[in-house]
C-alpha cells in the first residue's frame, strides 16, 4: 500500500473522496497526515450505579447486553472552554471533524501527534477507518500522570490520520460488511460514539466456549 502526501491528499478531497465537516484549516494539512481537532463531548466512564439491588460496582463485559447509557457521564461543552483529565483518569472524546472516505480505493489509519503524548496524556490509537466510512471518530484518551491535572481543549489537533491507497478497490455493496456483521459506527455522532455489542450468534458460542463450533459453523465464504 502507498501513503498519500499532501499533493495527493488534496486531489482526493477536491474530488470529493474525502470529505471533512467541517471543513480543515491550513493549520491540519502535514507532509503525509491530515491532523484532527479535539470535538466538544466527552464521555466519562462511571464507577457505579443505582439499581433495584441497590449500589452496584460497574463491571464492564463486553459480551453481555451493552447499556452505555449507564456506564458513561456524558459531557458537553462549548468552544473556548476546556476538559480537565484527572490524574489516571481515562476518558473517552469525539473529533471534531466528521470524516467521508467515499474513495473505496482508500482506508485511513489513526496516530497520537507527539506533541500530546510528551504533556502526559496517552492516545491509544492505531485504529483503522474502513474504506466507506463516515462519521464522527472516537479518541480514547488517558492521563498516565500520578498527580497532574491536564487541561485540553475543545478545538486543539489531537490526532493524526494517515492515508492509504489499497491494492483494489473495494466493492461499493461490500463497505460496510465486516466479517459476517454490518459495521457497527457508520455514520456515528459524538452522540453516539459508546461502544456496540457483535452479533449474537457469535458471542452466545464465546461465552459457551464452543469456539470449535464457532470455526466449523462459520467458515470463510
Amino acid at each position: 500500500m502507498a501513503v498519500l502526501t499532501r499533493k495527493e491528499m488534496l486531489e482526493t478531497i477536491n474530488n470529493g473522496g474525502i470529505s471533512f465537516t467541517p471543513p480543515l484549516d491550513g493549520f491540519q494539512l502535514q507532509p503525509h497526515a491530515i491532523d484532527l481537532r479535539l470535538g466538544t463531548t466527552f464521555y466519562i466512564p462511571k464507577p457505579w450505579r443505582i439499581t433495584e439491588q441497590g449500589r452496584e460496582a460497574i463491571n464492564v463485559d463486553p459480551l453481555r447486553e451493552i447499556d452505555d447509557g449507564n456506564s458513561f457521564d456524558i459531557v458537553q461543552l462549548s468552544p473556548g472552554q476546556h476538559f480537565e483529565i484527572l490524574p489516571n483518569e481515562f476518558i473517552i472524546a469525539a473529533t471534531l471533524e466528521k470524516i467521508a472516505i467515499n474513495n473505496t480505493k482508500l482506508m485511513a489509519i489513526l496516530y497520537p501527534r507527539s506533541s500530546i503524548n510528551r504533556r502526559g496524556l496517552s492516545v491509544d490509537l492505531s485504529g483503522i477507518i474502513d474504506t466507506g466510512y463516515s462519521g464522527t471518530l472516537m479518541i480514547p484518551i488517558q492521563n498516565n500522570t500520578n498527580n497532574q491535572v491536564i487541561k485540553v481543549y475543545p478545538g486543539e489537533r489531537i490526532c493524526q490520520i494517515v492515508f492509504e491507497e489499497l491494492i483494489s478497490a473495494v466493492p461499493k455493496d461490500t463497505v460496510h460488511i465486516h466479517g459476517l456483521n454490518t459495521a457497527k459506527y457508520i455514520d456515528a455522532n459524538d452522540q453516539t460514539l459508546s461502544s456496540k455489542k457483535d452479533k449474537r450468534e457469535e458471542i452466545d458460542l464465546i461465552k459457551k466456549g464452543n469456539l470449535d463450533k464457532l470455526k466449523k459453523q462459520y467458515p470463510i465464504t
